[in-house]
């Protein structure tokens, strides 16, 4: 039997999960003209803000922990921090394309394309550097202490949407992992929050387009 997933490892790749569905949502639902506008340009701000606050969480806190403790992954993780500045230039243009209303979507649509397909290669890139390094030198208390202080420091933006998407892409395993660190403050505003996700998430999720089509 295999041992249990660091926690580490398990937030990270819930974390990684909800980044891959959220772009993929973003290109999407900018391709359908029944999206909502202003639940567009909220996808969009929220992801603009996560992306950036995660990639620059490792640049300058969770990278050179790593580094200290084993200096032979330094190579491959400043590698993929190069690969965030390429995804940094993409975001820039994402967050300054107009959300238009109705059919004129082409803009937004590339644009998200861009950072979705950047995301997504990236992922696929730094989860085989990553996930080996959590597991032999990050404890689960350094860990939490990791992921607390960059909970604390997120941006607030559309923050609902954050569990909106942790909600559909992880087990509960992987939910209590986020769950537990969330400030004690935080805990009794996850129900609305969860209730606005809901209604944002299926006001862009084609599954809810093509049932009232239906109906």
């Amino acid at each position: 039997m295999n041992p249990p997933e660091s926690a580490a490892i398990a937030e990270t790749r819930l974390l990684h999960k909800m980044h891959r569905a959220a772009t993929s949502l973003l290109v999407d639902a900018a391709q359908r003209d029944t999206a909502p506008q202003a639940a567009l340009a909220e996808l969009r701000d929220f992801l603009v803000a996560a992306l950036r606050h995660h990639h620059e969480s490792e640049d300058d806190v969770l990278w050179p922990q790593l580094i200290a403790t084993d200096p032979a992954a330094g190579a491959g993780l400043l590698e993929l921090s190069a690969e965030h500045d390429a995804l940094d230039a993409a975001l820039d243009a994402l967050a300054v394309v107009p959300v238009q209303d109705g059919e004129d979507r082409a803009g937004l649509a590339a644009a998200a394309a861009t950072v979705r397909d950047l995301v997504h290669t990236h992922l696929e890139h730094e989860e085989p550097v990553l996930f080996p390094a959590l597991a032999a030198h990050m404890s689960d208390e350094a860990w939490t202490e990791f992921s607390r202080a960059v909970i604390a420091s997120a941006p607030p933006v559309a923050a609902h949407l954050n569990i909106g998407f942790f909600e559909q892409v992880g087990t509960p395993a992987e939910l209590a992992v986020i769950t537990a660190n969330l400030p004690q403050a935080a805990l009794p505003l996850v129900p609305a929050m969860r209730e606005q996700a809901r209604t944002a998430l299926s006001s862009l999720q084609a599954t809810n387009h093509q049932r009232t089509a239906i109906a």
